[in-house]
């Protein structure tokens, strides 16, 4: 079983700086696609940030240049450094682990409990 624990979410200025991290109870970074997705207030989760298991990233348009997610592997853990932050960006951030069930044949999405991310104007 997997577990994902977010961290680092708080309150911070626009034009701030901020790093979320995510820790992964069960080593799965090296074999699993990982993802950040946030959630705002009367909005569906939308995808953030996403590594896959080669390295390659994908970014929302909306933070690209801005946003950065990776992993670091010997530590199970995945981050999301975000600069130059907008109030835009202000929702609650997932850490999110793709797996497969071969009991149901298809992919699923393991998530932690989020940690909230306030961007003051």
């Amino acid at each position: 079983q997997v577990q994902l624990v977010e961290s680092g979410g708080g309150v911070v200025q626009a034009g701030g700086s901020m790093r979320l991290s995510c820790a992964a109870f069960g080593n799965i970074f090296e074999r699993n696609a990982m993802a950040w997705y946030r959630q705002a207030p009367g909005k569906q989760r939308e995808l953030v940030a996403q590594i896959d298991t080669d390295g390659s990233t994908h970014y929302a348009d909306e933070v690209k240049g801005r946003f950065t997610i990776a992993r670091d592997s010997a530590e199970n853990t995945l981050s999301l450094q975000m600069n130059g932050l907008k109030p835009e960006d202000t929702a609650v951030y997932y850490c999110s682990a793709l797996l497969f069930s071969f009991r149901d044949s298809s992919y699923y999405n393991v998530w932690g409990q989020g940690t909230q991310v306030t961007v003051s104007s």
